[in-house]
């Protein structure tokens, strides 16, 4: 699964890596939990060009009566994705990339978890597979959502977690972002471990244990 993830420099290159127009204001995040918001790229509602905004992790299904189903639903397997009621109308017609630079995981250790962070070896931001999702209440409140698609673990991760986030390679952006791609097998093809040669992984302070502790503390390498 990812329960917490990265994006530490927001910056300019954004841009450029994922061939956006512009970017909404966005700090530097060290540590980013469910039901915070989080920045996805999406296809604009004239489907011409991509936009980047922030939606809430944990998606809502736009049929769900209650809104707090969200913290339920901050991952989706790869494998299952298109069968699942909560997922595959989003997985069909509203597919996200969600943008970080880093992510955590969590290994057991002498009956503890040390936490480790995994990111690029250049440094890189990625983007993680998502789904959104835009759910209205009763009330006429809308909320829009996101969730991160997993897969199995490359050889990096394999000692950490049986599973990890399915992160795209650049070349698979417009593919996955293509309403008009429908078809379950072309979308799963890429839901693929990344190649484990590119990260990196290192154990980090359990300082970022708690979602409260956002500094750059908690990518910091474990002393020793």
């Amino acid at each position: 699964m990812c329960g917490r993830f990265t994006l530490t420099d927001p910056d300019a290159e954004l841009l450029t890596q994922f061939d956006l127009p512009n970017l909404p204001p966005l700090e530097p995040r060290y540590n980013i939990a469910p039901s915070q918001p989080v920045p996805v790229v999406r296809r604009a509602a004239d489907k011409a060009a991509r936009e980047m905004v922030l939606v809430r992790w944990g998606l809502i299904p736009f049929w769900a009566q209650d809104p707090g189903i969200g913290t339920r639903l901050i991952n989706a397997r790869a494998e299952t994705v298109a069968e699942k009621p909560a997922f595959r109308e989003a997985f069909r017609r509203r597919r996200c990339l969600v943008v970080a630079d880093g992510f955590y995981e969590w290994q057991k250790q002498d009956g503890q978890k040390q936490p480790f962070y995994i990111r690029m070896r250049d440094g890189r931001p990625f983007a993680f597979a998502g789904l959104w999702e835009r759910w209205r209440g009763a009330d006429d409140t809308v909320i829009e959502s996101c969730t991160l698609l997993t897969t199995g673990p490359n050889e990096l991760m394999r000692p950490l977690h049986n599973r990890m986030p399915a992160i795209l390679r650049p070349q698979d952006y417009n593919l996955w972002l293509d309403p008009e791609v429908q078809r379950p097998d072309l979308l799963q093809a890429v839901l693929i471990p990344y190649p484990a040669q590119e990260m990196i992984a290192y154990p980090v302070s359990r300082w970022v244990n708690s979602p409260d502790h956002d500094d750059p503390r908690c990518i910091e390498p474990l002393a020793g």
